[in-house]
């Protein structure tokens, strides 16, 4: 596979938590020469990012991130006013712990509420599959099919496990075929992101594979 597909299918990420604005410009600058799928940056950041970009770049952010244990309205209204901001993607992270005390139509709710409050633009639901049995994947599946979201994402890249091949082999299997797949966190190589878009993935949340290929490792 071709790099630039590789990079075209990248959501070039920078969401540590003591990185300042001063970091940004050069990140910024690396997303749009290398033609990444988009930013994805911290809430607070939006503004300034859209603006140094001048709409060369989309720019995607995260909401209740990242453990996703918000409330609904609380989910709803950053999102609405990230859009308000200038996001054209929003990464929301479902609330994994509803979700596991069976808890599936509240989270179905969450969903079509952030959903309701981006319109058409895109929103990704991440599910933090290392936390999740196999019956569990598959019900996430059912979820995310009926609630209108346009990406089911692996991870935050916050917690204990990232995106793993077998789960975005599952996911694509159980998954209607409107929605798509995000593998995020721990992505490190070129032959894994490779491997992960020929599973059925279509974006990549990752902060290495510009590096890489900016190092000259591609």
């Amino acid at each position: 596979m071709e790099i630039e597909k590789i990079l075209a299918a990248c959501d070039h990420t920078l969401l540590r938590p003591d990185a300042r604005w001063s970091e940004y410009d050069s990140f910024l600058d690396d997303a749009v020469k290398y033609k990444v799928a988009s930013a994805c940056i911290p809430p607070c950041f939006v503004r300034r990012a859209k603006e140094y970009t001048e709409g060369k770049l989309p720019i995607t952010t995260v909401i209740g991130f990242p453990h996703g244990t918000s409330t609904i309205a609380s989910k709803a209204f950053e999102a609405k006013n990230a859009i308000e901001d200038g996001a054209d993607e929003i990464d929301m992270v479902m609330n994994v712990a509803a979700f596991k005390g069976g808890e599936s139509d509240y989270v179905l709710e969450e969903i079509k509420a952030v959903k309701a409050a981006v319109g058409d633009h895109i929103l990704k639901v991440i599910v933090e599959a290392c936390m999740l049995n196999q019956k569990e994947k598959i019900e996430i599946c059912r979820v995310i099919s009926e609630s209108g979201a346009d990406f089911l994402k692996t991870s935050t890249g916050f917690a204990e496990g990232g995106a793993v091949f077998t789960d975005v082999k599952l996911f694509k299997e159980h998954l209607d075929p409107k929605v798509q797949i995000k593998a995020a966190g721990g992505i490190a190589s070129l032959s894994d992101a490779q491997k992960f878009l020929e599973l059925g993935a279509t974006r990549l949340g990752t902060s290495r594979i510009v590096k890489l290929v900016k190092d000259g490792l591609g």
